[in-house]
């Protein structure tokens, strides 16, 4: 059986006929591996990992999750959401619903499981990501760092093969960032299979396998993470870096 949990072959997209947003794009995420995926602003990262979760539509080419195709007839889409955690960079958090119940809610309508089996599994998400004592507040209450981990255990409540995140600590103010981040190093040293579209070089040169660089909507390196960092592969890559680590 194969070890490939996402794989994207050849996937095209178009916003419009004259604007192409992903070029021919290839990419497989084995079991266990974290892809780190980055570039300048409009490179298509960001479209990129909402079509793995099938939150945009792409033309041409394949993708698979855990083996289901996505453009396949009949394929249950919800279904196959469940099984891809996905955390956003503004939270989707809500707001009328308590933290606790944040959490419940998907278990309980997509999976099935009883009020006593979500709650019970909820709590130990909160206690996993240091929010047990905040479990009655409102997203409101809480500070965006704190959201963030809400969303990460929200995501987890449905026990999923993969964790996508979209720029996860780009909307948070600096001092909130490493709370985030510590959470996400550790679901990768227990060994979540995760693609993270993120700026954030000290994360992926922490946890990191692979580096996929992206610009203007192709994939121009995907590379070991210590090959990626040396930086003698690609000018364009060459030039992101030094933009981004000179800060």
């Amino acid at each position: 059986m194969s070890d490939i949990v996402i794989s994207l072959d050849r996937v095209n997209k178009w916003y419009n006929p004259t604007f192409q947003v992903l070029k021919d794009c290839s990419l497989d995420v084995r079991k266990g591996e974290v892809v780190v995926v980055c570039g300048p602003s409009g490179s298509g990262k960001s479209t990129l990992i909402k079509c793995v979760n099938a939150l945009e539509p792409f033309q041409s080419g394949e993708i698979a999750v855990d083996g289901v195709r996505l453009r396949e007839k009949g394929v249950d889409l919800p279904k196959l959401r469940a099984r891809v955690g996905m955390v956003f960079q503004n939270f989707e958090l809500f707001p009328h619903l308590s933290v606790l119940e944040n959490l419940d809610l998907a278990q309980l309508k997509v999976l099935g499981r009883s009020k006593d089996e979500a709650r019970a599994k909820s709590e130990a998400l909160l206690r996993r990501v240091d929010l047990a004592a905040h479990a009655a507040k409102y997203p409101g209450q809480l500070s965006g760092g704190q959201q963030q981990r809400v969303a990460i255990a929200r995501a987890l409540a449905m026990d999923p093969v993969a964790m996508l995140f979209d720029e996860p600590t780009s909307a948070l103010d600096p001092e909130m960032v490493s709370e985030v981040l510590d959470a996400m190093v550790e679901l990768a040293r227990e060994g979540m299979t995760m693609m993270v579209v993120t700026h954030e070089m000290g994360f992926a040169r922490k946890v990191a396998h692979r580096v996929v660089f992206m610009d203007r909507g192709e994939i121009v390196v995907d590379a070991e993470k210590e090959e990626f960092f040396a930086a003698n592969g690609n000018e364009r890559a060459r030039v992101f870096l030094s933009k981004i680590l000179g800060h």
